[in-house]
């Protein structure tokens, strides 16, 4: 065979020009230069012009490359997918016919049962599994991409009998599918997977609630298996909606192509309305229940970014004054400090999603003053100084009031520490999203969160895509600080995600997503974003009702923002 000219294609990690013949494999390549390569382990992946593609990548032409280890969110997401598919591996060895189904994400790792058999994963079984799982990363099997078009993929998933993945090919009419072969087995996943099993030597199998949990290595030390602790309110959340989906069944994104497709969509949309509407009057009942018990006097509803926490505090506002009892707003970012006190962040920047960008001292003392039916001066936060202002505006709690507040810290104890606790209640909202795309590609609550913040952001903020992405690692590494910590002290959680919304969010996102540049890292997250919503049947939001939270994103609420 004839070679090609030689090429070259430049490392990013090397910072040099590396030749080629032509033809090659990317893992050949890496090979010959690992050892200068700088990486937190193995290499899992590579970015080639800025996309992620697996090892395996052929090279034909000139290429900007750099190789990726799982201390980067695409290397880890790349670990996580072919753990996964060991997982399917060790289950179809061992019980043949099984159906494995990989739930969510949930304690640093990813909660799976089997889907109809709740009773089958005994202690026993998952230690079984496990062991499986061991043999079959000892044997360092290759995972061979391969690509057919998709009616030959459909009967190969079909005598496999992964209905779900039959399902969405069905619906989403792309000529040719990628998907991998382990030994005996296929699947597919929209992403690429590491070159062999060897690769995932750090996991484990845990018992887990109903069913099992699944651990990779922590990204903090990637030679351990990630800690976890128990998180039975947020299991329970999630729970709910999963126990919601079976009853209208619709649990993956094929059944919701179908649903749309066959002209279901005003149903479901008034039927998934209602549930956040019913979860809106059931908090607001216990808000009023303990209320009139003599606690409950401070609501405080916190969030992670583009969880609909402001929708959530409107919508809750109105459900209390039917219950007789009028919520008064209290605004944390009217309490941050003056802007040379406040904290910075590791690269010197201002720090605003800091606790103590916030003035605690005050902060408590006017709400302990409140509390005690005195009148207090509220104050207002310039942003344009950076200093906070005394306009003469007033509150004070009558009969029948309550003081309302939003914002990110409303579950850490520190905010309100002088405070009793039975005069709280507190909410925790986020978007815990419980529809799959098949039983074995779950959709991340990040996602679903990240595309609703790039959308706000292009409509209310003129912000590009390519900004959003760029700021979305810091906004994270402040929510694993300062929310996540504390999501369990919550008295009640509320689920704002609507099973229908990426449909409706994919007419929005894509344009915006493609305006991000290829020459930015940046577009491997747009390309994967896209690559994500090309799974959705797209949905109009004319039957969505002002009242919705997704409006907040989408714009057309009825509420004042």
């Amino acid at each position: 065979m004839k070679k090609y000219d030689e090429l070259k294609v430049f490392c990013k990690n090397t910072g040099e020009y590396l030749s080629m013949d032509g033809g090659e494999a990317l893992i050949d390549l890496y090979e010959t230069i690992k050892g200068r390569l700088n990486l937190h382990g193995e290499a899992v992946c590579v970015l080639v012009n800025n996309k992620v593609e697996d090892l395996h990548y052929p090279v034909f032409s000139p290429k900007h490359i750099e190789f990726i280890d799982i201390t980067a969110n695409a290397g880890y997401r790349v670990f996580t997918r072919s753990l996964c598919m060991v997982l399917y591996k060790a289950l179809n060895d061992l019980y043949p016919g099984k159906r494995l189904c990989i739930q969510h994400s949930i304690s640093n790792g990813h909660y799976c049962q089997i889907k109809h058999e709740e009773e089958f994963l005994t202690p026993g079984v998952i230690a079984q599994l496990k062991q499986r799982m061991g043999e079959i990363i000892a044997q360092d099997l290759p995972f061979l991409r391969r690509e057919r078009l998709t009616t030959d993929v459909i009967e190969m998933f079909r005598k496999q009998g992964l209905k779900d993945k039959v399902r969405i090919l069905e619906s989403i009419n792309q000529l040719y599918t990628i998907y991998y072969r382990l030994d005996d087995i296929i699947d597919s996943f929209y992403g690429p997977l590491v070159p062999s099993t060897g690769l995932l030597k750090v996991f484990d199998l845990i018992p887990y609630e109903r069913g099992m949990l699944l651990l990779g290595p922590d990204r903090s030390d990637i030679t351990r298996v990630a800690q976890w602790e128990p998180q039975p309110k947020l299991f329970h959340a999630f729970t709910d909606y999963i126990n919601f989906n079976k009853i209208i069944r619709l649990g993956d994104v094929g059944e919701l192509n179908r649903a749309i497709k066959g002209g279901y969509a005003p149903l479901l949309i008034n039927v998934v309305e209602a549930l956040h509407n019913k979860h809106f009057i059931q908090i607001a009942d216990e808000i009023t229940r303990r209320y009139h018990e003599g606690g409950a006097r401070v609501v405080l509803i916190a969030g992670p970014s583009s969880s609909g926490k402001t929708t959530s505090s409107k919508r809750l506002a109105i459900q209390l004054m039917t219950n007789y009892i009028v919520p008064k707003v209290v605004e944390l970012d009217n309490y941050f400090v003056n802007r040379e006190h406040t904290p910075r962040d590791e690269k010197g920047d201002y720090d605003y999603e800091s606790l103590y960008a916030l003035d605690l001292e005050q902060f408590n003392k006017d709400v302990t003053d409140l509390l005690a039916g005195k009148e207090i001066a509220m104050p207002t936060y310039n942003f344009k100084t950076g200093e906070r202002e005394y306009l003469g505006n007033t509150l004070k709690l009558e009969k029948g009031d309550i003081l309302l507040m939003e914002g990110i810290h409303g579950l850490n104890p520190e905010l309100t520490r002088l405070i009793p606790d039975e005069q709280k209640f507190r909410v925790f909202v986020s978007a815990l999203t419980t529809l799959n795309i098949d039983d074995h590609n779950w959709i991340g609550t990040y996602d679903n969160r990240l595309l609703r913040r790039i959308i706000r952001d292009h409509k209310y903020r003129g912000c590009a895509a390519l900004d959003t992405i760029k700021r979305w690692a810091s906004v994270r590494r402040g929510e694993d600080k300062w929310i996540m910590p504390f999501h369990e002290n919550a008295d009640a959680m509320f689920n704002s995600s609507l099973l229908f919304e990426l449909s409706v969010m994919k007419n929005y996102a894509l344009p915006i997503l493609q305006q991000v540049p290829s020459n930015t890292p940046e577009y491997a997250e747009a390309t994967r974003l896209i690559k994500f919503l090309s799974y959705f049947e797209p949905l109009d939001e004319k039957d969505i009702p002002s009242t919705s939270l997704l409006r907040e994103f989408l714009g057309g609420s009825s509420f004042h923002y």
